[in-house]
């Protein structure tokens, strides 16, 4: 990929596309070296600019209030899968550089309102008319062995076409634990919530999410029963 050096020190943005991703390359580089390093527990205007750049290209991450807490953690994770960097959750120069850039996945799907779960990535997105409107940090399958009701099974979230067949607007109790608010897939696959959503594939075949995020995927625009689930 080339970019203009010219455009660059001037500081043009230049438009490229990656594999899978699309990016503005050269907007804010030269000063992503110089800021702070955003962490757990950091605030002020700094944290505020991320969560508002985050939010301005779809990593959600509730209400931009200055305060780097969970949900802006789960963004900056979520932009460190898509750029292929370390999952830390801080954010450092090579993080600033891909939110300056504007990393964005882009979409599979090319109509409709689709829930498209990306398992390379570990991220769930939700597109509209091919264009990516929101995404999550998702945590899928383990791909372990564990033990289960008498048997041993694989923790996997299979890849394929589905929609949303069931739902429950509440903590949901089965063999494996509790699901909050968990909307069913593929037979007993779902999108749930959960307390804990690891940079990693953790669950036992289940697309986890944070309880806030979770929440905001029952509200206007997100997944309901009917809706297409694409996983790959």
């Amino acid at each position: 990929m080339e970019i203009n050096r010219r455009d660059m020190l001037k500081g043009t943005a230049a438009v490229a596309t990656a594999g899978s991703l699309t990016l503005l390359v050269g907007v804010g580089a030269a000063s992503a070296a110089t800021r702070s390093t955003l962490r757990m527990g950091s605030r002020g205007t700094e944290v505020l600019a991320l969560q508002r750049r985050l939010t301005s290209l779809g990593y959600w991450l509730g209400a931009a209030d200055g305060q780097f807490g969970d949900l802006t953690l789960q963004a900056v994770v979520a932009i460190q899968k898509v750029g292929g960097l370390h999952r830390s959750g801080e954010c450092g120069p090579l993080t600033w550089s891909r939110v300056d850039a504007a990393i964005r996945p882009r979409a599979r799907s090319s109509k409709g309102h689709v829930i498209e779960v990306n398992k390379a990535t570990q991220t769930l997105l939700i597109v509209d008319s091919a264009v990516v409107t929101r995404i999550y940090n998702v945590s899928t399958g383990s791909n372990q062995r564990y033990f289960s009701e008498g048997t041993w099974q694989i923790a996997l979230t299979p890849s394929g076409s589905f929609r949303v067949f069931h739902d429950v607007n509440a903590w949901d109790s089965g063999a494996l634990g509790k699901l909050y608010r968990p909307k069913y897939f593929n037979r007993g696959i779902a999108v749930h919530g959960y307390t804990s959503v690891p940079p990693t594939p953790a669950s036992h075949g289940c697309c986890r999410v944070s309880l806030p995020a979770m929440d905001n995927l029952w509200g206007a625009g997100g997944m309901h029963l009917g809706t297409p689930v694409l996983v790959y």
